[in-house]
C-alpha cells in the first residue's frame, strides 16, 4: 500500500465540513477534506466533545492533545472571533468545524468567516454532506428558486401562520421553503404542518440524511402526512405548492 504523503497546508480559513450521520467520514467526506483534517493543527469548532470524536472517527491516528482549539458557538461573544484568527495571521492553517455538516451554513462558523473576508484573508470552503442541500437534491421541489428558515416558532399559532406565510410565498413565487426542527419535536411539527397546509400542498420530509441504514426521504400532499409519526432523527422539511 502506498504511504500517504503528508503536507503543509497553506495559511487559510479551511471551512472542514463534518458528517451528519454515524456513516463512515471516509463514505461522505472527499479525500482532499479528509487529508486537511489530518494536517491542520489549529480548529475553531462549534462542539469540543464532538470535534474531537469526528477526528478521531477520521483518523485514529490523529494526536489529539497536540493540537489546539477555540470555541465558538451561539454563545461566543462577537468580540471574541477575530482572536481565533491569531495563527492564521501568523502564516499557518486554521480548520472550522460545525458540529454537523457544512460551517457557516445555519451555524455560527459564518462570523469567523466574516472576520477572515473584513481582514482580506483566504477563506477555502470544502465540499461535504449538507443536510439542506440533499434533502432539496432527493425532494424533486424548485432547486432554482428556494429559502432557508431555520427553526420555526414552538407556540402552535405562531408556528401555524409560518407554515401558511411560507406556503403563500410558495404560490407567489413558485419556490420550496426549507425548515428544520429539534428531532424530539419532529412528530409534532408533521403534525402541525398537516394541519396548517392545504391539503395538496407538497411536504417534503427528509431524515438521517446519508445514514446506510436510517435514511428517508418522501414527497407527498400534506394531506397524506396526517397521523404519520417521525422518529427522533435529524429532519428536514420542505413545503412547496404544487
Amino acid at each position: 500500500m502506498e504511504a500517504e504523503v503528508s503536507e503543509v497546508p497553506e495559511p487559510a480559513l479551511y471551512m472542514l465540513p463534518v458528517g451528519i450521520s454515524d456513516a463512515d467520514p471516509r463514505e461522505v467526506l472527499p479525500e482532499r477534506a479528509l487529508r486537511l483534517l489530518r494536517e491542520i493543527r489549529h480548529f475553531v469548532v462549534e462542539d469540543l466533545r464532538s470535534a474531537r470524536r469526528f477526528l478521531k472517527r477520521c483518523d485514529r491516528s490523529i494526536d489529539i492533545d497536540s493540537l489546539s482549539f477555540a470555541v465558538l458557538n451561539e454563545h461566543t461573544p462577537l468580540s471574541d472571533v477575530s482572536s481565533m484568527l491569531a495563527p492564521l495571521r501568523k502564516g499557518e492553517a486554521v480548520g472550522m468545524m460545525s458540529e454537523a455538516g457544512c460551517p457557516g451554513v445555519a451555524d455560527p462558523g459564518a462570523d469567523l468567516a466574516a472576520a477572515a473576508q473584513r481582514e482580506g484573508l483566504r477563506v477555502v470552503p470544502l465540499t461535504g454532506p449538507s443536510s439542506i442541500l440533499l434533502a432539496l437534491m432527493a425532494s424533486g421541489m424548485n432547486g432554482q428558486q428556494f429559502a432557508f428558515h431555520g427553526y420555526l416558532p414552538v407556540d402552535e399559532e405562531a408556528r401555524r401562520r409560518a407554515l401558511r406565510d411560507l406556503e403563500r410565498l410558495s404560490e407567489r413565487d413558485r419556490s420550496s421553503h426549507i425548515f428544520i426542527e429539534t428531532p424530539y419535536r419532529n412528530s409534532k411539527m408533521l403534525a402541525a404542518a398537516s394541519e396548517a397546509l392545504r391539503p395538496d400542498t407538497l411536504l417534503c420530509v427528509a431524515t438521517a440524511l446519508t445514514d446506510p441504514v436510517k435514511e428517508s426521504v418522501k414527497t407527498l400532499p400534506a394531506a397524506r402526512w396526517a397521523g404519520c409519526q417521525l422518529p427522533k432523527e435529524p429532519t428536514v422539511f420542505i413545503i412547496q405548492r404544487p
